[in-house]
């Protein structure tokens, strides 16, 4: 069932397996029977981790570096993914360069600091719609002065990209003591791991729920995205039937963009109290733009008893923590 995911190239770069870690004082302190799980994809290794090391794995595979001299990506002035692309840079022997839409307020501080000391060259644009013309100018320039560019798109989210998190699924399968009943909360945005898990589990044939918390579109618009990039990968995979079962499996998946408070990276009331609590109850550490808002979802579902009581949670930490410093 998994051969064929085994036989798709990657280049190593994840300190995986993650942990899946109990959480048994974050349920007490919640007073519920819930088995609370954190799936520690904060500690993926590479640049301080998170949940772009396993999509790069799969972007930057062997053959799509051959003769690459440069990697060209994008995002905003603190950027989880420029920054794992930069140390994934620098890993691999190869430049780089990050096209940045708007001015960090301090480039000392945070990941604009990180993108910085990583070594990749910076090239800012006004706007986020300024950012693919002007990959497409980076990778025209590093041609004509006779090196060659692989164009990363923003978040990796691309069905290559969302392997890294069937295969996350995977690991999860094998964790979690009793793999019934589970449900899974996950920030969105780009698409990439929602999607990837969500045919991750079609794969597996598990029949979890999942919950998707988006960090900045609307809900329909995020499920539409993950959904689409799984069946787009399990397209990669070849295996017949695949696709229903992904299709199948997205009837149950939840996507709510009702954390999103003022928009993309605003830190909101309920996510910075998610941050408290699992700080003091779990010693985990949350960032305002993803995971606090994605822990502050599954706190109130906690709290509300929209899980039962006899069922299993597990937070997906997709990490992000440097953007507690700009």
């Amino acid at each position: 069932m998994l051969t064929r995911l085994g036989a798709i190239p990657r280049t190593e770069l994840a300190s995986v397996p993650t942990p899946l870690i109990a959480a048994p004082a974050l349920a007490e302190h919640l007073g519920t029977e819930v088995r609370i799980y954190v799936k520690a994809d904060d500690r993926t290794g590479l640049g301080l981790g998170g949940n772009k090391v396993r999509k790069l794995e799969y972007e930057l595979a062997p053959e799509r570096l051959h003769g690459v001299t440069e990697l060209v990506t994008a995002g905003g002035p603190h950027s989880n993914h420029c920054r794992v692309v930069a140390a994934a840079a620098a890993q691999l022997g190869l430049r780089c360069t990050l096209v940045i839409n708007g001015q960090a307020e301090d480039p000392t501080r945070g990941n604009a600091c990180l993108h910085r000391l990583l070594g990749a060259g910076i090239v800012t644009v006004p706007e986020r719609q300024d950012r693919e013309p002007a990959m497409k100018e980076e990778a025209r320039r590093i041609g004509v002065a006779g090196g060659r560019a692989l164009v990363v798109p923003v978040g990796a989210s691309t069905p290559r990209g969302a392997l890294g998190y069937v295969r996350a699924a995977v690991e999860m399968h094998r964790q979690i003591d009793s793999p019934a009943h589970v449900w899974i909360f996950v920030c969105t945005s780009s698409g990439g791991t929602l999607g990837g898990l969500i045919l991750g589990c079609a794969l597996l044939d598990w029949p979890v729920r999942l919950v998707g918390v988006s960090a900045d579109e609307p809900a329909a618009l995020a499920k539409d995205k993950a959904v689409g990039l799984a069946l787009d990968a399990a397209r990669l995979l070849g295996q017949r039937g695949l696709a229903d079962s992904v299709r199948a499996l997205s009837e149950s998946v939840v996507t709510t963009d009702a954390f999103v408070g003022e928009g993309y990276g605003a830190a909101t009331p309920a996510g910075d109290e998610a941050a408290r609590v699992f700080g003091a109850r779990a010693g985990l550490i949350l960032d305002p733009v993803y995971t606090a808002k994605a822990a502050a979802a599954m706190l109130t579902w906690v709290r509300r008893e929209r899980i039962p009581s006899s069922d299993q949670v597990v937070f997906l930490h997709t990490g992000g923590h440097p953007a507690l410093f700009r």
